[in-house]
This record gives structure tokens, sequence and C-alpha cells, in this order.
């Protein structure tokens, strides 16, 4: 696994488990919510997780961008549904979401040099 993909996976599962740990029931129901509303559905998850793609990029949460691409790309999305998906990102957030793109970018070239 390329260093960006594994560095981030590694300290998101090492974070979550301890902010788990503390066994905040509001916490635990916003995971247990997040994980839930990204199962199929009557949208697909792949449809799903262009949604969650786009409102993180307009949102500009970059671990939330890199999550929803991870999940993509197992999903079996290709670079061009998710270049069109971050395009519409990049259109509704405006030009002040380019730098998120741009490491929207990196990382999944990071996800498909992985292996």
């Amino acid at each position: 696994m390329s260093d960006i993909v594994n560095e981030f996976n590694e300290y998101r599962a090492k974070m979550n488990d301890k902010i788990l740990a503390d066994n905040n029931k509001i916490i635990k129901r916003i995971f247990n919510l997040d994980t839930n509303a990204f199962q199929e559905g009557v949208l697909d998850k792949k449809t799903k997780e262009l949604l969650g793609l786009v409102a993180s990029t307009v949102l500009r949460c970059d671990d939330c961008v890199k999550y929803h691409l991870e999940s993509s790309y197992k999903e079996g999305l290709s670079k061009e549904e998710v270049s069109e998906a971050l395009g519409i990102a990049t259109l509704v957030g405006g030009t002040i979401v380019i730098p998120h793109l741009r490491r929207a970018h990196e990382y999944w070239e990071a996800l498909e040099n992985q292996g």
C-alpha cells in the first residue's frame, strides 16, 4: 500500500479506536449512522460514495475526501467517474476547493498505484 494511503488508514483506525473506547453514546451513534447511511438502499453504494465525495469536497474535509475516494475505489468506480464527480464538486464549491481537488487526485493516484 502506498505511504499516503497506509498512513491515512493507520491514523484513522488508531484514532477511531481511541474515540470509540471512550464509550460516548452520541459519538457511537453518529459513527453507526454514518456506516448505515452508506449501505445499499434505493441508491446503490457507488452513487452514495460519489455523493459523499462531492459533499466532502465542497465542505473541504480532506479526511472525508480520502475516505470516500478509497470507498469509491473499492466499489469499483473508475477514475473518470470520480473525476466527473470532483468536477461537480468544484463547480458547486468554487475555486476554494481546488487545493482539495489536487490532494484528491494525488490520493486517487496512490490508490491506483497500491496494486
